[in-house]
């Protein structure tokens, strides 16, 4: 970078191709998600300051610019408070690293971005599907079609294991191991950490019959799940098959599937919850989600309110017995997210 002259879009060209992927280290989809923050930039200054991307300067940063930027989010593309603050995010680690390349050119907005307030929003609680709602799900594929077999293999796994939609996208024929006495499937999450978990043998044999029907099983390299347009499957494309059965669930089931979506995290999530309500340790739980803290794990797999009312039962069973009964209240579901995260 000294061989040339530092600019914005220099400097910012560096942080995308060498710093994010090689000294940090992060993913595609990380980096990805923060180039959608700049895209966007690059389009309110185009359509609002009449100056394109190549041109833009530190100094065109300002206060009042982000300001004016960040309700442009809100306003005109319609950005939750979320979203607005993710956005925000990204360009305050940028901030930070060209303030370190060139203090005096970027110290504007350096000095504007981390003034500019993040924008309070009301948490709401992840959406969880209980052990019912998990079985009508896993229904309603049906296996007479190529989609709808892969969607039953694949909505399966991600319960059983607990996946992310990214590590189901990515995982290939040889990432399976299946012996006489065991069989896991390797996952590399985020990072590119590798782990293993461990699947019944009734979901690996599954498994195991689903490639051979596709005819993959002699080709290591070949990915398991495939769209009808790409050997790769896409995340959008598993959010697409979550939505499809979770609209045709909700309508079967009017009673059930009360929150407003379930997107494929929602799965990950139970597979958390329901795992904490058999009794698995937050420590096996937290290796099976690939998680790097046990904190992490703490906050992500919450204990449900079926739970709560469990240990509510045993402790007044150990305590009053059949002498008296006692009416426990249960706990108010809209606790927000927040105060059980602090």
């Amino acid at each position: 970078m000294s061989k040339r002259k530092i600019t914005f879009i220099s400097v910012l060209e560096d942080y995308f191709e060498t710093y994010l992927p090689y000294s940090r280290g992060l993913s595609n989809n990380t980096i990805n998600s923060y180039k959608q923050s700049f895209l966007l930039l690059f389009q309110f200054m185009s359509e609002n300051k009449a100056i394109q991307a190549g041109n833009i300067k530190f100094s065109d940063l300002s206060y009042e610019t982000l300001l004016e930027f960040f309700g442009w989010l809100e306003t005109d593309r319609h950005c939750k408070a979320t979203t607005r603050n993710q956005r925000m995010s990204a360009l305050s680690a940028f901030s930070e690293y060209a303030q370190n390349r060139d203090f005096d050119a970027a110290s504007v907005f350096r000095s504007a971005i981390v003034k500019v307030p993040i924008k309070r929003y009301v948490s709401r609680q992840r959406a969880v599907f209980t052990r019912d709602e998990i079985k009508i799900l896993l229904s309603l594929p049906d296996e007479h079609y190529e989609t709808g077999l892969r969607d039953k293999v694949m909505l399966s796994l991600m319960y059983a294991t607990g996946a992310r939609a990214q590590e189901i996208c990515d995982l290939q024929v040889k990432d399976i191991r299946i012996n006489n006495e065991s069989a896991s499937i390797t996952l590399v999450g985020k990072g590119s950490k590798v782990r293993q978990v461990g699947i019944s043998k009734k979901l690996a044999e599954t498994l195991q019959k689903y490639i051979s029907h596709r005819c993959i099983d002699i080709y290591p390299e070949k990915h398991i799940f495939s769209s009808q347009t790409h050997e790769h499957m896409t995340i959008s494309c598993v959010e697409g098959i979550y939505k499809k059965y979770v609209t045709l669930a909700k309508q079967q089931n009017p009673t059930l599937f009360q929150d407003d979506s379930y997107p494929p995290h929602s799965m990950r999530h139970s597979t958390a919850c329901h795992l904490l309500e058999a009794g698995v340790d937050i420590i096996t739980i937290k290796n099976i989600l690939g998680h790097v803290s046990v904190q992490t794990t703490q906050i992500y797999a919450e204990m449900s309110q079926d739970t709560v009312d469990k240990k509510l039962k045993e402790w007044n069973d150990t305590w009053f017995g059949d002498k008296e009964k006692i009416e426990v209240k249960k706990v108010a579901d809209n606790i927000p997210d927040f105060l059980k995260k602090r």
